[in-house]
């Protein structure tokens, strides 16, 4: 399938259905869509990949009447730059202040530039997010009041309505946003926050750790919310203060009603998942299910609020005409800083599957992760082993809708319509990622080169191979899917080129296929 530069209009590729008028598009067809984004969450930490230590029956079912895909990328190893190039179409290394952001980090994707959320809702559908956020609230960083109504938020660059964790679940403040607004917060008892220094008499996880109930393996060991130590310092805020065992229930709640209220309107709902991010506390239903500890049984967490998305669908008449896409902001991470267990009750499961690496890695589970598009009667079940990445979901489904993006918006992501719906076995014919230390690497057919970068080799704190090296890397992905043999010495005409195209690549050039 040939891919198409965004800055040329995309024309719309032909959809069964008649056309109707929404907004000002008249468009081929509108099915609801429904992005359901896990965090943390690896290749192999799902059944429908092959796992035989997890049992995910609602994930089974997508993958059953859906296409799965085996070669699916996040763009980023970490949550806040794949976010930021999934709604944006840019991939974050081109933007400074893109990376991993704290808490009290202003919004990293700017009012003026269009996103995702701003095509679907030109396109007449009301858009909505529900669940981690990690963009940052605000105008800059530090200077938000938690008290006020914060702008910009997610309103500002395309969503109708936002139920947001204000960052994520190890950093403060532990509160959620609706519509810019902190939820339950009392008036008479205001919250401060700060990423600088405590607040007096404030307790925290490394000074008064006899008040936790589950300690920080490495960081998280500043201010206590619930009897759990976090990064950065919060005081105040008591009754708006999520309880972490609830969070999946009540992010769950708000994106069901979400659908509720747009049943008889094409929607967009971006629903991403605290699961199976630290620190990882699941609901009484789930703990101890999965006999793997917390990071088990929040994977049995995520797949309850699946069947929970697809039963609200087809109780609201709507099974048939909403596209559902399931992946993951990155790899996998078993220990990401709390003593929960996770590495001694792993077992045999393996969360990144055959690969190498994981979540901050530039090796394969880094970014490669689990993604099912599901679309009863229309899509037909089947695996795909094309070469695809979230950052093309944008340049898709602006072709889906026959919507013309305005000229420099989404310069990275590319029309790969034809393979999202399973119709098109090729895929990109190369792809760049990025990891924790913005070290990148290219893709491309059978090799996969790392550039040579800076960072340690190794992370002792996650337990991850990063990577990073000082020499160039080249894998055989067909012939060394593990990424164990570096051949870049016996390929040195293949580095070149693909050091070259990656060079090309960040200058903004267009980047044809190798020959």
């Amino acid at each position: 399938m040939k891919s198409i530069p965004l800055i040329l209009p995309l024309m719309a590729l032909p959809i069964s259905g008649q056309a109707e008028k929404r907004g000002n598009v008249e468009t081929p067809q509108c099915p609801n869509v429904v992005f359901i984004y896990a965090d943390d969450i690896g290749y192999g930490d799902l059944s429908c990949n092959g796992s035989k230590t997890i049992n995910t029956p609602n994930v089974q079912r997508m993958a059953t009447e859906g296409v799965r895909f085996t070669n699916a990328h996040s763009a980023a190893a970490t949550s806040t730059p794949s976010r930021y190039a999934m709604l944006t179409g840019e991939y974050a290394w081109r933007r400074e202040g893109t990376g991993i952001a704290d808490g009290d980090a202003g919004m990293i994707i700017r009012p003026e530039r269009y996103t995702l959320a701003d095509m679907f809702r030109d396109a007449g559908y009301a858009t909505g997010v529900v669940g981690k956020w990690h963009l940052g609230l605000g105008d800059e960083k530090g200077t938000q009041d938690w008290n006020q109504r914060l702008s910009p938020n997610p309103a500002d660059i395309g969503f109708d309505y936002s139920y947001i964790m204000a960052a994520t679940g190890d950093r403060v403040p532990c509160v959620f946003v609706e519509n810019g607004a902190v939820v339950n917060l009392d008036p008479e008892d205001p919250i401060y926050v700060s990423y600088k220094q405590n607040f007096p008499g404030e307790p925290t996880g490394k000074k008064n750790p006899d008040l936790l109930v589950m300690h920080p393996s490495h960081g998280h060991n500043q201010s206590i919310v619930n009897g759990i130590s976090r990064i950065g310092y919060m005081k105040g805020g008591k009754s708006a203060l999520w309880k972490d065992d609830q969070i999946a229930d009540e992010l769950t709640s708000k994106a069901v009603s979400f659908i509720e209220n747009h049943k008889d309107e094409p929607f967009f709902l971006y629903f991403a998942t605290q699961d199976a991010h630290v620190p990882r506390v699941p609901n009484e239903r789930f703990a101890g299910k999965s006999g793997m500890g917390p990071r088990g049984d929040v994977l049995l967490q995520f797949d309850w609020s699946v069947g929970e998305i697809l039963s609200a669908l087809k109780k609201n008449g709507l099974d048939k005409n909403t596209i559902i896409i399931l992946s993951s902001d990155n790899g996998p991470v078993v220990d990401d800083g709390y003593k929960d267990q996770a590495v001694e009750l792993l077992g045999e499961h393996k969360p990144g599957g055959p690969f190498r690496g994981g979540k901050y890695s530039s090796y394969e589970a880094g970014t490669r992760v689990p993604c099912i598009l599901r679309w009863v009667d229309t899509v037909k079940p089947t695996v795909s082993d094309a070469l695809v990445c979230q950052i093309d979901w944008f340049a898709s489904f602006a072709s889906l809708l026959g919507t013309d993006l305005p000229e420099g918006a989404a310069p990275d992501s590319e029309n790969y319509l034809d393979t999202w719906l399973g119709k098109e076995a090729e895929g990109r014919p190369y792809l760049v990622e990025q990891n924790a230390q913005n070290n990148l690497s290219i893709t491309s057919g059978e090799w996969k080169y790392i550039e040579p970068g800076k960072g340690e080799p190794f992370n002792k704190n996650v337990g991850i191979e990063t990577g990073n090296s000082s020499l160039p890397q080249l894998y055989n992905l067909h012939k060394d899917l593990g990424e164990r043999k570096n051949v870049a010495e016996q390929y040195p005409d293949v580095v070149e080129e693909l050091a070259a195209r990656l060079l090309e690549i960040k200058d903004g050039r267009v980047a044809l296929p190798l020959k």
